[in-house]
């Protein structure tokens, strides 16, 4: 499992080791990982031309180590000082006595011009808010240039620990970490800012409470269902389907698919549209009683196309089963309903859904998509996976948020979120809670829109179909 902390608890760890090591000789660790990925993206290092962008906090004098390492291999090295005054002074002459040389911020954006690649070391984990007028300056400047861009520990001018982008900031094609991640790398708009990533490993004792955590592929095959020689359809979990309407079968189709690739027993279908769902799927058991009488169930979805009918998604969430709340079911549930619920509920909104709930314009939730999904979790009482660039699985009791690692832009098609809704309503019903069965529910259906676009437009049912190549990925691996 990937991990990130906030700044912080990185800060504590530091200061644990530091007091236990040699003055200096954290910041050379960092130095010199930092130093090593460069003449990785170099390839050769000898002749190259290198420029440092260094503010005036520790992370410029990783910068300015890490280019007097560069320079003892026969790189051009030149520091941009931001703050000449404040540099830091050992890095400074460490560069120096490499052969590096420092220069003044005017002037500085023909040598960015120039550079094979550019080091940004102007602000730390510590930053908040965007970059100054001269930072900001470098940082188009970089932008516009050939060279590479390496981020020293976290792009400057984005938050560490929220992902948040509040003014200018550098785009960097590689950040280089240190320690561990730091939420804002794992999360949009952030994250679109570091490029890849790269961990180098300091030291640190970190606690075992994580700000985020990312599931990998050992993570997911943990906790797939997996029948056994005495499972029957019912053993292996019955998911209820409460969705579609007249003016939206479809959705009820795509959610019905998503369930039958998610592992269940079987699929219950509640809806108007039974006769579209029996036609693609006969297996689909489909009942026009309403939730209440549909029969026995160990979770529900409600909402998928539901249009204005929230009798259904009353009578889901007065169930003492898990359910899955999407799309109009978000609009329809009412707060205290869901909040009065003893069975845990999986609320599944994209941020224009998720600022209805919150009342914030949309632009707030895709700003801020860490904090949007802690609030509404806390609102409702609710575990919420919140959609979009980066999908977050924030769980009702608080804890580390899971933010999932897979996925695709192809996936923001029509119906791509009603298969979604089916494949974690699956999941649920197979016994995973809500936590884990929205983050494996996102992690193959992210998998599975890869899979099944593979660089190409696709369609909600192109994914759906792909979704057990990914099981298969993820339990081959």
């Amino acid at each position: 499992m990937r991990t990130a902390y906030n700044v912080e608890t990185v800060r504590a760890a530091e200061r644990e080791l530091m007091a236990r090591l040699p003055e200096g000789a954290l910041m050379q660790r960092a130095a010199a990982g930092l130093a090593a990925a460069c003449a990785d993206l170099l390839g050769r290092v000898y002749g190259r031309r290198v420029v440092l962008l260094v503010g005036s906090g520790d992370n410029g004098g990783d910068a300015l180590y890490a280019g007097a390492r560069l320079a003892r291999r026969g790189a051009g090295v030149a520091a941009v000082l931001l703050a000449p005054e404040r540099a830091h002074s050992a890095g400074l002459a460490a560069l120096r006595r490499a052969g590096g040389r420092a220069v003044g911020v005017e002037g500085a954006e023909r040598l960015i011009e120039q550079a094979d690649l550019l080091l940004d070391g102007i602000v730390g984990i510590g930053g908040k808010g965007g970059l100054r007028p001269d930072a900001a300056r470098l940082a188009e400047a970089a932008e516009r240039a050939r060279a590479a861009v390496v981020a020293v520990d976290l792009p400057s001018g984005v938050d560490a620990d929220t992902g948040e982008v509040r003014g200018a900031a550098v785009r960097a094609d590689l950040t280089v970490t240190f320690g561990t991640h730091k939420p804002g790398l794992l999360i949009d708009p952030a994250r679109e800012h570091a490029g890849s990533v790269r961990l180098v490993d300091i030291g640190l004792s970190l606690p075992p409470q994580a700000e985020l955590e990312a599931l990998q592929h050992a993570d997911v095959r943990r906790l797939l269902p997996v029948p056994g020689g005495e499972s029957d359809k019912y053993r292996r979990g019955v998911v209820g389907i409460a969705a579609g309407s007249a003016r939206y079968p479809g959705a009820a189709v795509l959610a019905v698919y998503g369930a039958l690739r998610g592992g269940a027993g079987a699929v219950r279908y509640v809806g108007p549209a039974a006769d579209a769902v029996i036609a693609h799927f006969p297996e689909t058991l489909v009942s026009d009683r309403g939730p209440r009488h549909a029969g026995r169930v160990q979770a529900w979805v409600v909402g998928p196309g539901a249009g204005d009918d929230a009798s259904a998604v009353g009578e889901v969430l007065a169930s003492e089963v898990p359910v899955l709340v999407d799309a109009d079911g978000l609009r329809l549930a009412d707060r205290d309903a869901v909040r009065a619920r003893t069975a845990p509920t999986l609320m599944t909104p994209h941020a224009g859904e998720a600022a209805a709930l919150l009342g914030v314009p949309r632009e707030e939730v895709e700003g801020a998509r860490l904090a949007s999904a802690r609030e509404l979790a806390g609102r409702y009482g609710a575990t919420v996976l919140l959609k979009g660039s980066t999908t977050l699985v924030a769980d009702a009791g608080g804890g580390a948020v899971r933010v999932n690692p897979t996925g695709t832009a192809w996936l923001a098609t029509a119906g791509s979120g009603d298969v979604l809704s089916g494949l974690a309503g699956s999941l649920l019903a197979s016994g995973l809670s809500a936590l884990d069965a929205g983050s494996v529910g996102a992690y193959l259906h992210g998998l599975a829109g890869r899979f099944a676009a593979d660089g190409a437009p696709v369609g909600a049912h192109d994914v759906a179909e792909a979704v057990p190549a990914a099981w298969r990925d993820v339990t081959d691996a």
